[in-house]
Parts: C-alpha cells; structure tokens; sequence
C-alpha cells in the first residue's frame, strides 16, 4: 500500500505548481527509497545534480550523506531520502553557455508550498524516526523557532507519528574549512547513530514502521498541481 501511495504521490508531484520555482527546474525530485523505511530523512532542495537526474541526494553533499550512514551503521538503501522542497531553486553564475548553477536557500513561502508533499511522504512511509538534515528540513517540521545548533542529536517528540532527530546537512560539511570535515563528519554520523537506536527501540517497543500514519497539522494542505 505504501509503495503504491507513493508511486501515486510521485506521479502528482510531477506537475506541481504550488510556487513558481517548478519554472525554471528541470523536473520535480520526489523521495525515494523503501516504502517501509524505519528511518526518512529530509533535507533542504535538490541540488544541480539532483536537478538534472531527478534522484534526491546523488551529488557531492549525497556521496557524503552515504558515507556517514555507512560509518553510523545504517543501510541507505533501507531508508527513505527526500528534501522538504521538490524543486531546485537556483542563480546563475558567469556568462554564457554552461554557465554553473548557484544553489540558493528557499524562503518560507516556498518551503510551505511544498510541505503537504512531505506531508504525504512522511504520511505513506510511516517511518519510526524522521532525520532533520540542516535547517530548512528541521524548520519545516518543527517551526520557524527551531535551532538545529541547540538541538541537534536528540530524538524530539513530534505531531508526525514519529520522533525527530535533526542534525547538520552534509552540504553544510562540504562547504565548511575542509580541516574541519573530518570531526564534522564524525558528529553527523553520531546524530545518525542517535536515530537508529531511536528506529531500533521503536522496533523493539512493536511500533510497526508500516502500520502508522502520521498525523498532518490542521493547517497543512493537500498536496495538488
């Protein structure tokens, strides 16, 4: 039923236009990963390459994020991966042809006119812990007040059906003193050890990672094109 729902949510995804940066994106990225995941994590907006290949987490910040999972013990391909905004928004950067495309940080209206889509994938997976990767991931489920520096790697009771762990996005790593990267990396993969034992006691406690629903606020939308 889950896989289903999803593949339905995709297909929908596909022709939003609840903001205007589906107009200059390549395509929609929706999540991807096991319908039943025990752990989802969400991150920011797809990147150039996300963009181009319509997977979440493919680029450089992605080959970190796999990395830190492989190190912290998690299977990535038992997860789910998806990012709070569907579409990349982007600048340019030099002239000409082949110009690069320079990320640029979604605003709360456009993180809120995506919501109901992470709504409905945290909804049809029903993971036993939702990851917060960086802030816009984390404020998009737990309010614009949230800090992820205060309160990163703790399992935080949510409205979602599951608890929320945020931590720092790879990309934040990549782009920090690259002497730096090592440590950094070492407190990810601790932020993600943190929500695989919060999975495993959900597990052990019998919340099924299939069997829930997440519960959406009341002033959640549905998602729509």
């Amino acid at each position: 039923m889950a896989a289903r729902s999803l593949n339905v949510l995709r297909a929908q995804a596909r022709t939003c236009r609840n903001c205007p940066l589906w107009e200059r994106a390549t395509q929609t990225v929706f999540g991807e990963g096991a319908a039943h995941a025990s752990i989802l994590l969400v991150g920011e907006q797809p990147g150039d390459q996300e963009d181009r290949q319509g997977r979440p987490f493919v680029g450089p910040a992605g080959h970190l994020l796999e990395t830190a999972l492989e190190r912290a013990g998690i299977d990535r391909a038992a997860t789910y991966v998806t990012n709070a905004v569907k579409h990349f928004k982007w600048t340019a950067a030099g002239e000409g042809r082949g110009k690069r495309r320079i990320h640029q940080k979604p605003n709360t209206t456009e993180v809120r006119a995506c919501q109901p889509w992470l709504l409905a994938e945290i909804a049809a997976v029903a993971p036993r812990v939702i990851v917060a990767l960086g802030a816009t991931a984390a404020q998009s489920l737990l309010g614009s007040a949230f800090r992820v520096t205060q309160n990163r790697g703790k399992a935080l009771p949510s409205t979602y059906g599951a608890p929320i762990v945020a931590t720092v996005h790879p990309a934040s790593i990549l782009r920090g003193p690259p002497e730096q990267r090592e440590a950094e990396l070492a407190r990810l993969v601790d932020d993600l050890r943190v929500a695989a034992a919060s999975a495993s006691a959900a597990s052990l406690a019998g919340a099924p990672a299939n069997g829930r629903r997440a519960r959406r606020p009341a002033t959640a939308r549905q998602p729509h094109g």
